[in-house]
């Protein structure tokens, strides 16, 4: 896989709305190749619309599984109600696929694909989450989560917050933020939030110039009011709140 100019995507968390707009900005740039970094289904809007979409997407390399796809085909979790909402309207080809997904993955030898961290899809990467919100990890900190991790340019998911990073010994980190949830609130480690301040859709775009990385994170516009509709009408007002302000 050539990394001349490919698409980020991660944490849609069946937000078809927020999807759709990314994909058609992403085709508007003509750009032929997209990679996932999971979290994909889970969410109380439109998990098979949304499942369909990536199955049926051309454009889509490859997509690795992050917990909340973990979750929704994992018999050791204790369904939640969402959990269990989703599950009732997905097919058993749309988990089997989710339970497809590679963890990670390398591309072209150079390339590190992670949804939280090499060891854990429940990591954060670069933040440390505290009760207040979450602070930038130091580079001490994400050098030990990648552990012996050595490729020059890391992807990476999870904490919704888009981020590019460069460690001392050059590695690059990248997190393109979330496609569908620009906030929420979560209890693990213990009680936390994240929150972006606005309700667009987030990927990035990485181009390779000669041994150059450039990155552009993208911020889109799209239908936030009906998605925080959709979500208040499936009992979730708290992603409604999420989805409409990009605050938790």
């Amino acid at each position: 896989m050539s990394l001349s100019h490919i698409a980020i995507i991660a944490d849609i968390h069946a937000n078809i709305w927020a999807l759709d707009a990314v994909l058609q900005d992403i085709k508007r740039r003509e750009i032929q190749q997209i990679i996932n970094l999971g979290d994909s289904l889970y969410g109380p809007l439109a998990p098979v619309e949304t499942a369909e979409r990536l199955l049926g997407e051309d454009l889509l390399r490859l997509t690795i599984q992050g917990n909340e796809d973990r979750i929704l085909f994992d018999p050791s979790v204790a369904p939640s109600p969402t959990v269990t909402w989703v599950k009732k309207r997905l097919s058993e080809a749309h988990l089997t696929w989710l339970n497809s997904l590679p963890t990670t993955a390398v591309l072209d030898d150079d390339v590190f694909l992670c949804h939280g961290t090499p060891e854990s899809d429940e990591t954060y990467l670069l933040e440390e989450p505290s009760i207040h919100g979450s602070t930038l990890a130091s580079a001490e900190q994400i050098s030990a989560l990648l552990g012996a991790v050595s490729q020059r340019l890391v992807l990476c998911a999870h904490s919704h917050f888009p981020r590019t990073i460069q460690l001392p010994d050059g590695r690059l980190i990248i997190n393109p933020g979330s496609v569908g949830l620009p906030a929420y609130q979560d209890e693990a480690p213990f009680p936390h939030k994240m929150e972006n301040g606005s309700p667009h859709a987030r990927y990035a775009i990485i181009s390779k110039d000669a041994e150059t990385f450039i990155v552009n994170h993208v911020l889109i516009p799209y239908d936030w009011h009906t998605a925080a509709r959709i979500a208040h009408e499936n009992g979730r007002d708290d992603w409604a709140q999420w989805l409409a302000l990009g605050r938790a």
